[in-house]
């Protein structure tokens, strides 16, 4: 089970193209100037299968899938198991959003378990004194759009260098 604010379908704000976004309920990161703070409290979330959203994920062939929340890495036991069976039952590519940073992650065992099947991750803080509307699917400069895949085979971070126009 999950904790779940919200499941949004079709979306085109988190991530390239259309989307399945998963929102989860909590986030220890309480960033100041958060564009959805009422994600913060695990609490406020509903409790929700992984079975369940699998379905709604697969239902739409062509929408690949974001976690975001909250925080998907405050409840990385869960989004692995989900993420692991949208990798085995399709070819969705997946991004998640944390407040975390990559390095981060690798050094704690539950969430970077979650990094396996993640495509990219944007990672850091929203930093409100950073912000800036001109980043593609990030709000502040401080936050990395990380190629996961890659960043793991050489063992340190690589950015993905994504332009819509190219």
């Amino acid at each position: 089970m999950l904790s779940i604010i919200d499941i949004i379908e079709d979306t085109t704000v988190d991530g390239p193209g259309f989307r399945t976004a998963i929102y989860a309920a909590g986030c220890p990161n309480q960033c100041p100037g958060c564009h959805n703070p009422e994600s913060w409290d695990i609490n406020k979330g509903k409790p929700v299968s992984t079975g369940e959203i699998l379905k709604k994920v697969l239902a739409d062939d062509f929408a690949n899938v974001t976690f975001s929340g909250g925080d998907p890495m405050f409840q990385p036991e869960g989004f692995t198991e989900l993420a692991r069976a949208i990798k085995e039952k399709s070819r969705k590519n997946i991004w998640c959003y944390t407040g975390y940073k990559f390095e981060n992650i690798l050094n704690n065992p539950k969430q970077a378990q979650l990094l396996k099947y993640i495509d990219v991750l944007v990672d850091g803080k929203f930093q409100q004194s950073l912000r800036d509307e001109s980043l593609l699917f990030r709000g502040s400069s401080n936050q990395r759009l990380i190629d996961v895949k890659a960043s793991l085979r050489e063992e340190k971070v690589v950015c993905l260098n994504y332009n819509p126009y190219l």
